[in-house]
């Protein structure tokens, strides 16, 4: 706890604030900020810390690190909302509310300047004003499956432009019946254009309007004797319907809302937010907010809503499970922040109550999900412990692997474990050169060494474990390059591949002995083991891969006298691969800036030597 005279000194500062709507950043003696506040009135607010008696843990805790205090006066306590959560995202105290919700949702992008539009999948800011954004989706899978069923129905295209612009002939697209084949005139634009509305209509949940244009265009076709559109036509209303049997729709309720329920157990918490646009369910994403020992239910709500709508879009409504103090502030601080009229609602009936139950359950069942996934990691994590022998528990391990083809392109990989499962933000890959090709020794050790002398400079904490995929030999090149950085007392084990390559017989290794541990094969130890050799095998092989496919792709084309990286570029992002580029014709080669005649024709026998 601070001395007597510094908390005199901090009830000074607080007596000298304005009284005002302002944000506080509370900060130790390593000026890292711990705490950001907001306050109708920053005086009143930061006096209260300085009571008698603290009024609740937090606070407590809070003083016991507190050195110095800096405030921001701002005009209104919704600018005070916006400013705390933005320096919350800033900061990332230890002691507020964090939404762990670092990915942006994606969206489908329909760009209607093109003659013949087509829908993509976008991740990311809003780049272009020409273009259409539908969503947001909760996952990659949501939006891949309403592109296939776009493209099912509507026959739209998914091509790059680079690759539209240089068909010859239909793709494989057109064969399956999934792309009318604007790119070689299969279809006019006229009906190209027909075909996109109708989509957008989709994407916009009028399904009814779409069906009965369907059934106006079968019924002219019919009366044309054009049997063929009409049987199109037909099917499209088949396919459509069967869709809409397998989606939870309201077709007469437009809504927009994101749905969000919160829900706690055993210390943790679940915030899940279902997507509903035009009266259809999107799908849903479950966040858990972390560091939330001190705060209450209400804290944790209306800062992962600022938090979460700082970063994403609001939709007309937002349902939540439970009141909200504070409701109309945070609800004008979003409409402030985003120039976006939304309203907050925590009573509702009829078929926004049904989105709410669906939302509770799934925050319900994420929230189970997670726990037992925790719950198993620490036990496996206890039973490591015992099995090796270590005095304290083991909860932060990681694991190394090299993946190379005879020796090329060798890539070493790094993940990362503890007690809240693989930390991928921890994942690192590490270019293997200056090593004799197939020396897994040598690999593995330039990589631990590098990892290592990291940790060093930078004073970080080593883990409590290091796993190295392979026997004695690797363990024991590893123990000579932790010596080398004077890093002592840092456990290794080994685990390597037993009799037929069977995950029953792999054999761990422990620094120092002569046997393998005797591990049954069913041990959930050493199923956390071959877990975590599997997952950095999998990241170092992927590593690999990419490695690979890059060299591949720039010894066709560098190897080409007169080609460097500008023209290689140039080349791909015109054909929209290297697939095209070879079988381009020279005149279609001249159309790419940098390429004269005589490049060109360098370029189209190398590719066409006969």
């Amino acid at each position: 706890m601070a001395n007597d005279r510094f908390i005199s000194k901090l009830k000074s500062q607080a007596n000298r604030m304005p009284n005002k709507p302002g944000v506080y950043l509370m900060s130790n003696d390593q000026g890292k900020v711990i705490y950001v506040g907001k306050a109708k009135g920053l005086k009143n607010r930061v006096r209260s810390y300085f009571t008698p008696k603290p009024p609740n843990d937090k606070v407590e805790a809070i003083l016991k690190e507190i050195k110095t205090i800096d405030t921001t006066v701002t005009i209104t306590e919704r600018e005070a909302l916006i400013l705390e959560n933005t320096l919350i995202k800033k900061h990332n105290p230890k002691f507020n509310v964090l939404l762990k919700d670092g990915k942006s949702y994606p969206h489908i992008e329909v760009n209607l300047n093109h003659d013949f539009p087509k829908f993509a999948f976008h991740r990311g800011k809003k780049r272009s004003k020409h273009a259409r954004y539908f969503g947001p989706y909760p996952n990659v899978y949501a939006v891949r499956n309403t592109l296939s069923n776009l493209q099912k129905i509507f026959l739209l295209r998914n091509c790059t432009d680079s690759y539209y612009k240089n068909r010859s002939r239909p793709c494989l697209q057109f064969q399956i019946k999934r792309c009318s084949a604007p790119c070689v005139e299969k279809i006019s634009q006229k009906d190209y254009s027909f075909n996109v509305n109708q989509a957008v209509d989709y994407l916009k949940g009028n399904d009814k309007s779409i069906i009965d244009n369907f059934i106006i265009e079968m019924e002219k076709a019919s009366t044309d004797q054009n049997y063929e559109r009409a049987a199109f036509f037909r099917d499209q209303i088949a396919n459509l319907k069967v869709i809409q049997s397998q989606q939870y729709v309201d077709g007469t309720k437009k809504v927009d809302a994101d749905v969000i329920s919160l829900v706690d157990q055993r210390g943790m918490y679940c915030l899940a937010v279902l997507f509903i646009r035009q009266g259809k369910i999107l799908g849903s994403r479950s966040i858990f907010p972390s560091r939330t020992k001190y705060n209450s239910n209400q804290e944790i709500l209306a800062t992962s809503l600022m938090q979460f709508y700082l970063e994403h879009d609001i939709p007309r409504e937002i349902i939540l499970n439970r009141s909200l103090d504070g409701k109309r502030e945070i609800e004008q601080a979003l409409i402030e922040s985003q120039k976006r009229h939304t309203k907050i609602k925590d009573r509702v009936v009829s078929y926004r109550a049904k989105w709410l139950k669906i939302s509770v359950a799934n925050a319900e069942e994420s929230l189970k999900s997670k726990l037992a996934s925790k719950a198993s990691i620490s036990n496996q994590l206890t039973g490591l412990t015992q099995a090796l022998g270590s005095k304290q528990k083991l909860s932060d391990l990681v694991c190394f692997d090299v993946s190379h083809h005879m020796g090329d392109k060798s890539v070493a990989a790094c993940v990362r474990l503890n007690e809240e499962g693989f930390s991928k933000k921890d994942y690192r890959r590490f270019n293997i050169e200056g090593v004799t090709p197939g020396d897994d020794y040598a690999a593995i050790s330039n990589a631990v060494q590098r990892y290592y002398k990291r940790i060093k400079t930078e004073s970080q904490d080593c883990p409590d474990l290091l796993i190295i995929d392979g026997g004695k030999g690797q363990i024991n090149s590893v123990k000579k390059v932790l010596e080398s950085l004077s890093i002592k007392n840092q456990m290794i084990i080994g685990i390597a591949k037993g009799d037929k390559r069977d995950p029953k017989n792999d054999r761990i290794f422990l620094e120092g002995l002569k046997k393998p541990i005797d591990m049954n094969g069913q041990d959930p130890a050493k199923f956390l083991v071959q877990s975590i050799r599997d997952e950095a095998h999998r990241f170092a092989i992927t590593g690999h891969r990419a490695k690979k496919r890059k060299q591949l792709l720039q010894s066709d084309l560098e190897s080409i006298d007169g080609i460097g990286p500008s023209k290689k570029r140039n080349l791909l992002t015109q054909f929209g691969g290297i697939q095209e580029v070879k079988r381009a014709s020279v005149e279609d080669l001249l159309s790419v800036d940098g390429i004269n005649k005589n490049l060109a024709k360098k370029i189209f026998n190398y590719f066409n030597p006969n």
